[in-house]
């Protein structure tokens, strides 16, 4: 397949976290071999002096990660970042999480149109949102509003937002496969 580690690459930044190799094999409509000989060579492409990415591989999974030699300084912009007001995309990430949470980082993503990884990574730690395993499906996470977002807007709880259910009700229908959507439209 034309450009098979890059392809790889691609899929990794944008799942952001570990990912089975065989998940990556039938999303790529390979084999599990095909896919284990392309993460190696793209190992091997990240381990140059030039690239800021280094493949962690545990067992069957693989995940993309910054090196770490870049650790101190990207430990420095996280500090920054905490000390300045959210950017319009973490107000934005926060606003969806918090009316459509839970929510998985895909479908946060399909919302959003971009990677929000690092968003919600600077959410965890500054405690906005939390973060724990789907019971259905045990490699995803599904994130949620953090009590103290909660107490910052004076509510006790989702549903005392402004509007929650046409909000609820728009978001469902985005979750509802799109050939239900045609039949609800019949």
């Amino acid at each position: 397949m034309k450009n098979l580690t890059a392809k790889i690459e691609a899929l990794l930044f944008i799942y952001g976290e570990s990912l089975d190799i065989k998940k990556i094999a039938d999303t790529l409509k390979i084999k599990a071999a095909e896919a284990r000989e392309a993460i190696e060579e793209l190992s091997e492409d990240l381990k140059k002096e030039n690239r800021g990415l280094f493949l962690v591989r545990e067992k069957d999974k693989a995940q993309l990660t910054t090196k770490p030699e870049f650790a101190k300084l990207l430990e420095d912009v996280v500090k920054e970042e905490l000390h300045e007001s959210l950017t319009s995309a973490a107000l934005e990430t926060l606003s969806i999480v918090v009316y459509a949470g839970p929510i998985t980082r895909a479908e946060l993503e399909y919302i959003r149109g971009v990677n929000s990884s690092f968003t919600l990574r600077n959410l965890l730690i500054r405690g906005l949102v939390t973060r724990e395993s789907d019971a259905k499906r045990g490699n995803v996470y599904l994130y949620r509003p953090s009590s103290d977002v909660l107490r910052h807007l004076g509510i006790a709880k989702q549903e005392d937002l402004p509007e929650h259910e046409r909000f609820r009700t728009l978001i469902e229908k985005m979750r509802i496969p799109q050939e239900d959507n045609a039949k609800m439209a019949n």
